[in-house]
């Protein structure tokens, strides 16, 4: 390992040596593997035919057999293929399964380079289904003969209307009939059942592309005119859709999948999401619209769905992929068009592991493969707003609703003019309208982003505030379940009935609001309306959470409250009214991006009052009513707040008018962790055009037992970042206990 890895990676600097043998002739290949080193290793090939660069092979790495991938070599590494070969170990295994794409294996290079965190970590992320590398283990399945069995009962007949020509394991039929398995095999032995071998990843159905969609607006029709031409000319673009909520940007991108995959028999297409409950429906969206279920991929897939679309991906036969920002990485041997859905949203922002921006990396994918990628926003972020008016995007706007609706009317509630009771958060205004809504039949929407039930728990007596064990996150309450958690690190604890510092009995108060608080208040003000909560809590899973947006979207619910996980990407066509409870939640704590995230978060919200023939309202409660970003959303002028925005971050070289890394440290023990972060501050290079901010405490310092400490780089926009971070790197010395983690263009400060 280099000096930068043994700092990165202290963990690896034992093990991570090169393969030795007693081989000393014979062709050769280098192999990368799945591990956070930065480089290939060199393995005889017993065959005369070499695998071809991308080909998965099993090889001895250290005391173990790894899978890996035969990789191109570089410069250097080429000049010792002429030395004589010593001391190196043969490639046990080739495996039968489609080499990775030319495109990928630059991409993982690319991706390394910029992320700087090593090629082998980028790679693990392409093999992440361990067992799709070999070919399938064909599956025992059963069909109905026609064969009458001799004697019939009741069960064997219900397992017979069960079967059909279709195949099914002794599983599915038992499951589809109500019977046992043992019922099942004794229709085989009579022979009214068959044993079939079938593959367990069958391939996806091919999308009908010649499937007519809706009828388009006028602007819709321009704008997918536009991108299907770009795709006719082969051009890489990253192309910008904006459009305001319930405009159909989602036609329209799906008429450039339609282009892109119509242009090549062997295309295939991803469509990027931001978030798993926005997946579950939109996989049946696509389903009607092409005909075909697309290969979904996201985290709540088994481990055998997993492996279908990741198998089916790298042989081709997935040619549409609609998944969560991993999807990026699945094996596609010929991807001709990616859309990022929400471009703007900072779940496509990957913070542990290999910290990466998913929708920057798929603009980087297809810049260097050739094909365009669409960003789909109604609020782009400023970066890509930014590269649209300097050139280096392309953009097509949809300026109104479909079907003519009309955008919500927004209001700011002064909560200092129009407070609530005492003890409570609802204004007497917005109160009035949720009553004039319930009169109307029509739904309302409550909106705050802080799950649980109140934010902060302390001691009446003596101020103490309840907090995680090693950590300076606060417990947040669930009075539902009675119990305190942290939403950082996960513990949770039952709700104590004594304060742990001064023993005083029930003097622990909940303080502030939670969706569970607002709940409580609505249920009690409208005791006959029917009231569902929505959160990552309440809904634990997409499945119970489709339940609730079903419901909603059926009219069964008149007062939803919800956090963001209602904000984006539902059609509720009763939803009349939004009230956020609390819009100045997001202004605080001194993040750059801040107001545009809060701009970004409650257009999308409001936006989903009135998309269908009522017209809807939103009502923000605020004590800031003055704040440039909730008056661009009352104004409803976003290219305003935008090149506002966009000022303040160019006079201070911000993102995106500079560039920015994080470097932060952590150590279990902080006078190690001060001390090596101050030595590494005394290190850093004098350069022109580079400002080092730092080091100084997270503002959530303790973490899971873990102190981290950050410093922050910022540098001019021309600039080579990961340059100067490599060099820094290379004269820090490692301090032992202490773990450095870099991020390019950070997005969290916390």
């Amino acid at each position: 390992m280099n000096k930068m890895q043994q700092l990165l990676y202290p963990e690896l600097a034992s093990s991570a040596t090169a393969p030795s043998g007693d081989a000393d002739a014979g062709p050769r290949v280098s192999v990368l593997f799945p591990l956070p080193l930065p480089k290939a290793y060199d393995y005889l090939c017993d065959s005369e035919e070499l695998p071809p660069v991308g080909s998965f092979v099993s090889a001895p790495f250290g005391p173990r057999e790894v899978t890996g991938v035969v990789w191109p070599a570089n410069k250097g590494e080429a000049k010792k293929k002429n030395a004589k070969v010593q001391n190196l170990k043969t490639i046990s295994r080739v495996f039968d399964a489609p080499p990775l794409a030319s495109d990928l294996v630059d991409f993982i290079d690319w991706a390394a380079d910029y992320t700087m965190y090593p090629k082998g970590a980028i790679l693990r992320m392409v093999m992440r289904v361990k067992d799709a590398f070999d070919g399938p283990r064909m599956q025992t399945a059963f069909v109905a003969t026609g064969e009458k069995p001799a004697r019939i009962t009741p069960k064997r007949e219900a397992v017979l209307a069960a079967a059909g020509a279709e195949p099914q394991t002794a599983a599915q039929l038992a499951e589809a009939s109500g019977m046992s398995e043992a019922v099942v095999r004794g229709l085989v032995s009579a022979g009214s059942l068959a044993k079939v071998e079938v593959d367990p990843d069958p391939p996806f159905d091919a999308p009908d592309l010649m499937r007519a969609g809706p009828t388009l607006s006028g602007d819709q029709q321009y704008a997918a005119d536009f991108v299907a031409e770009i795709i006719a000319r082969d051009e890489h673009k990253a192309i910008l859709v904006d459009g305001v909520t319930g405009s159909g940007k989602t036609e329209v991108y799906f008429e450039a999948v339609a282009a892109a995959l119509r242009k090549d028999p062997d295309a295939q297409a991803l469509i990027l999401l931001p978030e798993i409950a926005l997946t579950l429906p939109f996989l049946e969206r696509v389903e009607a619209r092409f005909g075909a279920a697309p290969a979904p991929w996201h985290s709540d897939l088994t481990g055998a769905q997993r492996r279908r679309t990741w198998r089916r991906v790298a042989e081709g036969q997935a040619r549409l992929v609609v998944g969560a920002r991993s999807a990026l990485f699945l094996p596609f041997p010929k991807l001709q068009l990616i859309v990022v859905d929400e471009e703007h949203d900072s779940a496509y922002k990957q913070e542990e592991g290999v910290i990466y921006h998913a929708r920057d990396l798929a603009v980087a994918r297809g810049a260097r493969a050739g094909f365009p990628v669409l960003l789909a926003s109604a609020t782009p972020s400023l970066e890509t707003v930014v590269n649209v008016d300097e050139g280096r995007y392309e953009a097509v706007g949809l300026a109104g609703r479909f079907n003519d609706a009309q955008m919500p009317d927004i209001s700011l509630i002064d909560m200092r003019e129009d407070a609530p009771d005492a003890g409570k958060w609802l204004s007497p205004r917005l109160v009035d309208e949720i009553n004039a809504n319930l009169s109307a039949g029509e739904q309302s929407l409550l909106f705050l982003n802080r799950r649980g039930y109140a934010p902060l728990t302390l001691c009446r007596r003596c101020g103490h505030k309840m907090t995680a064990p090693g950590s300076d996150t606060m417990l947040v309450e669930h009075r539902f379940e009675n119990r305190l958690v942290c939403h950082h690190t996960g513990f949770s604890m039952p709700k104590p009935s004594v304060c742990p510092v001064c023993k005083a009995v029930d003097s622990l108060a909940a303080c502030g609001p939670g969706v569970e608080r607002v709940a409580e208040e609505a249920k009690e003000r409208w005791p006959d309306a029917r009231i569902e909560v929505l959160s990552s809590d309440t809904a634990p899973g997409p499945r119970t959470m489709r339940a609730v947006l079903d419901a909603m979207k059926a009219g069964e619910i008149d007062i939803l409250i919800a956090t963001q996980v209602a904000a984006k990407g539902h059609h509720f066509p009763n939803l009349t009214l939004v009230g956020v409870v609390d819009a100045d939640l997001g202004l605080a704590g001194g993040d750059l991006r801040a107001a545009e995230r809060t701009y970004q978060l409650l257009s999308q919200v409001t936006g989903r009052a009135g998309r269908a023939e009522k017209p809807g309202r939103a009502m923000l409660q605020t004590y800031q009513a003055d704040a440039a970003v909730l008056q661009a959303l009352a104004s409803g002028d976003r290219d305003a707040f935008l090149a506002a925005e966009a000022m303040g971050r160019q006079e201070l070289g911000f993102p995106p008018y500079g560039r920015l890394a994080a470097v932060t440290l952590r150590s279990p023990d902080e006078v190690a962790l001060d001390r090596a972060a101050n030595a590494m501050r005394a290190t850093a290079p004098v350069a022109d055009g580079i400002e080092i901010l730092g080091p100084a405490r997270t503002p959530i310092y303790r973490l899971r037992g873990i102190a981290r400490m950050r410093l922050l780089v910022k540098a001019r926009r021309n600039v080579n970042l990961q340059a100067y971070l490599s060099d820094w790197l290379k004269r820090t010395k490692s301090q032992s206990g202490v773990r450095i983690t870099l991020d390019i263009n950070p997005y969290s400060f916390m």
